[in-house]
């Protein structure tokens, strides 16, 4: 798509989480009303208030006319404002704000968040899937095991950033005991003890951790990537292969490809869940099913 028919997308709305990332808000929107305006674009902002904003943002959206809504923030914000576009065919333009930006950097989206207002002036859209894992939306990742147990640490703790959450997973590790999985899916069925669990329509933990190489973001499927139990001695070599996109070489992983999924955890009754970064605990099991082409989304063009 040609910067003259990004034109299009003139009325925009941007979704702001007040405590989101290290810039300043006040400064952020006037950057981004500067930059529309000198492109004759309208910015309007909408902020995030941590109660029912999913409920709140969908009304506003039933009331007002956009041609594309923008999130501001971290992996939350962009979760919240795409499960209120989903099936709408406004399409989504994030602004990365956030610690982990998982959704944003799967999509080649630049981090730098005035780097990424260039979306507003060219881009091209994209259509990809969407999950729905327990009743609940997914745009990006969930897990279930270790790395979920890491996340409610993180999430209840009072530091946020890279070193807290390493913090935690290092003393998580030493004492995670993996539970055992049973797996039905519309291709085949497993069972067996699990690490770590991850439920993948897309590659990239926002940490950089490539636990999907070579997923397709709108093909219609999704993936169940799972670390079985490792000696300690072979930790340093997994975590080697996650950050080198080598995920498939080693013999403690495997991937299920399919369309929709049951995961159960055999005597438990609920199961601890992070859905794109928020932990939850959901009833055992949880059905999870693809939204095939359910959200339209901004991205950059290609180099040419």
């Amino acid at each position: 798509m040609t910067a003259a028919t990004a034109t299009m997308l003139r009325h925009l709305l941007f979704v702001l989480n007040p405590i989101s990332g290290d810039i300043d808000k006040a400064d952020l929107e006037h950057t981004i009303t500067t930059y529309c305006t000198e492109r004759g674009r309208t910015a309007n902002f909408y902020h995030t208030t941590g109660t029912d904003d999913l409920a709140k943002l969908q009304e506003y959206l039933s009331k007002h006319a956009y041609d594309a809504v923008f999130a501001a923030g971290g992996d939350g914000t962009v979760s919240l404002v795409a499960e209120a576009l989903v099936d709408k065919g406004i399409p989504l333009g994030i602004l990365p704000l956030g610690s982990g930006n998982g959704l944003s950097k799967d999509l080649g989206i630049p981090q730098n968040p005035q780097e990424a207002l260039d979306l507003i002036w060219r881009h091209q859209p994209r259509v990809i899937d969407t999950l729905q894992i327990g009743g609940h939306f997914s745009a990006h990742l969930a897990d279930l095991g270790f790395n979920a147990v890491v996340v409610e640490r993180f999430d209840q703790g009072d530091t946020r950033g890279p070193g807290a959450y390493i913090r935690i997973a290092t003393q998580e590790f030493l004492d995670y005991e993996p539970a055992t999985y049973h797996i039905e899916t519309d291709e085949e069925t497993w069972d067996g003890a699990a690490f770590m669990l991850t439920i993948a329509n897309a590659n990239t933990f926002g940490s950089n951790v490539v636990i999907n190489p070579d997923s397709d973001m709108d093909d219609g499927k999704f993936e169940i990537c799972l670390i079985e139990p490792f000696p300690n001695a072979a930790a340093p070599g997994i975590l080697y292969d996650l950050y080198t996109s080598g995920f498939d070489t080693s013999v403690y992983t495997r991937r299920l490809c399919c369309r929709q999924a049951s995961i159960s955890v055999p005597g438990e009754r609920d199961i601890l869940v992070q859905i794109d970064g928020e932990p939850m605990v959901l009833p055992n099991p949880v059905e999870v099913k693809i939204n095939h082409h359910s959200l339209r989304v901004l991205v950059p063009v290609p180099n040419e």
